[in-house]
C-alpha cells in the first residue's frame, strides 16, 4: 500500500532533524570539518581530489559510500519515476520547436504527458513565451490562456500562437499581485513547470483559494523568498522541529546540476576556488577570522587573472591589497580550502534530495488541506532536470 503523504514527510522530517548538524551550515565559513572527532571526518580526509570527483558525480556511488555513517537514509524510498506506455508523442514539425531552447523541448513533452489530462481550459502561469502552453494548444488541443509579467514575452508568445493559429491568449499580468487572481477560476486546470520560489508558492494559494479544478505544479528555486526565513504552508510543516529555514538552507536543495556543459563546470569550479583564495587573502592581511561574502559577478572574470579578480573584490570591500602580493600562496591556500569545502558539500548534498521532498510535501499536504487529491511523482528522468518533482492536484468535490 502506497505510504500517504503525511507518513512520508514525517519520515523525512525525522531524518533531517535527526542530521541537521551534518547539512545546516555553510561550508564557506569553515576553515575545519565541523565533526573532526568523528570516524566521518577521519575518512573524509583520506579523500583526494580524483575520488572526490567520482563521488560529486554519481549520487548512488556517493550514498553508498557515505551509507555506513547514514544507514536511515537508504530508507527513503524517492518518489516513483512514472514511464507512460502506449502514449504516443504527437510529432512536431522542426519548425515548431526552433524557438525552444537545449532540453526544455523534452522537459515540456514530458511534462505534458504526465499531467493530468482533461479538457478543462489551461492556465499557463509564468508562461514566458508560452513554449508549454504552445506545446499544450498544438498536440492536445487546448485552449490556453497564458499568464507572463514581462510585455515583450507577451508579445513574442502571441506572436508565435498567431503564426501557428493556435488556441492561447496572452495576458500581461504580475501573479505576485491581486490582479492575477481575476483569471483563475473553478473550471480551469493550471499549469506552471519550473516557477520559482513565491511564484509558485503564490499559485498555490490563489488557486486553492478560488478552488481550481486541478493543478499541475513543478516547483523550483526554493530559495528565491521575499522573507529572510521560509514561511511553511502546511500544519506539519509548521510543527517540524526544524523551525524556519534560511534562504541559504532552502540553496542547498536546489545546488543539483546535470545539464551543465564542460566550459561552464569549469568556471564554476575556478569561480568557487577563487572566492575561496580571495578569502584567505582577505583574513590573512586584513587580520580578520570571519567569511566576508561577495555578490555575484559575471562569469568572465574566471577567465581572465586571479590578481584581477582579487582587486575587484578588495574594492567592494573596500581596501587595498598590496602591490607585493603572492598570488600563487593565495591561489594555494584557495585549493586547499576548497578541498575541505568539496568534503563538506558530499555530506551536506545527502541530505539534498531529502530537504526538496520534505519543500515539495509540505506544498503537496497544503493542497490536501484545501480540499484536493494530490500526487507527486517525477515527471522524467533526473538527468533530463534535477528539477523532476511534479505536483498533481485534483478538486475533490464537496
Amino acid at each position: 500500500m502506497p505510504q500517504l503523504l503525511s507518513e512520508q514527510f514525517l519520515q523525512l522530517d525525522l531524518l533531517l532533524t535527526q542530521y541537521q548538524h551534518y547539512w545546516r551550515f555553510s561550508p564557506f565559513h569553515f576553515t575545519n570539518l565541523p565533526w573532526a572527532d568523528t570516524s566521518l571526518a577521519q575518512n573524509l580526509q583520506q579523500l583526494g581530489p580524483a575520488a572526490i570527483e567520482r563521488l560529486e558525480q554519481d549520487e548512488t556511488q556517493r550514498c553508498h559510500y557515505f551509507s555506513e555513517f547514514f544507514p536511515e537514509l537508504n530508507q527513503c524510498s524517492p518518489f516513483e519515476l512514472i514511464q507512460e506506455k502506449g502514449t504516443e508523442q504527437t510529432e512536431l514539425p522542426f519548425w515548431f520547436s526552433r524557438d525552444i531552447k537545449g532540453r526544455k523541448l523534452e522537459q515540456i513533452q514530458s511534462f505534458g504527458l504526465q499531467m493530468q489530462q482533461s479538457d478543462l481550459p489551461v492556465l499557463e502561469w509564468c508562461a514566458g513565451k508560452g513554449h508549454l502552453g504552445r506545446w499544450l494548444s498544438f498536440s492536445k488541443q487546448r485552449t490556453v490562456t497564458s499568464l507572463e509579467w514581462q510585455p515583450q514575452l507577451c508579445v513574442e508568445g502571441q506572436q508565435l500562437a498567431e503564426k501557428l493559429r493556435l488556441s492561447q491568449v496572452f495576458v500581461q499580468a504580475d501573479v505576485l499581485s491581486e490582479e492575477a487572481s481575476r483569471y483563475l477560476n473553478t473550471d480551469q486546470q493550471i499549469v506552471a513547470l519550473h516557477a520559482c520560489g513565491d511564484l509558485h508558492i503564490r499559485l498555490l494559494q490563489q488557486a486553492s483559494w478560488v478552488g481550481a479544478a486541478k493543478l499541475d505544479i513543478v516547483p523550483c528555486c526554493y530559495h528565491l523568498i521575499a522573507t529572510e526565513h521560509y514561511q511553511a504552508l502546511s500544519v506539519l510543516a509548521q510543527q517540524s522541529a526544524l523551525g524556519q529555514l534560511s534562504r541559504d538552507e532552502l540553496k542547498l536543495a536546489v545546488q543539483a546540476q546535470v545539464t551543465a556543459g564542460e566550459r561552464v563546470a569549469r568556471l564554476r569550479h575556478t569561480e568557487v576556488m577563487w572566492r575561496l583564495a580571495y578569502q584567505e587573502l582577505y583574513q590573512a592581511l586584513q587580520c580578520q577570522s570571519h567569511y566576508k561574502p561577495l555578490s555575484s559577478v559575471p562569469k568572465h572574470w574566471f577567465s581572465g587573472e586571479f590578481s584581477a579578480f582579487a582587486q575587484w573584490a578588495a574594492s567592494q570591500h573596500q581596501w587595498q591589497i598590496p602591490a607585493e602580493t603572492d598570488w600563487q600562496h593565495y591561489l594555494q591556500l584557495g585549493q586547499q580550502r576548497h578541498l575541505l569545502v568539496q568534503k563538506m558539500q558530499l555530506v551536506r548534498s545527502l541530505f539534498r534530495p531529502l530537504l526538496e521532498q520534505w519543500l515539495v510535501l509540505d506544498r503537496a499536504l497544503f493542497l490536501e488541506q484545501q480540499g484536493y487529491q494530490v500526487q507527486v511523482k517525477q515527471f522524467c528522468n533526473y538527468q533530463l532536470t534535477p528539477r523532476n518533482l511534479l505536483i498533481s492536484a485534483c478538486k475533490v468535490p464537496s
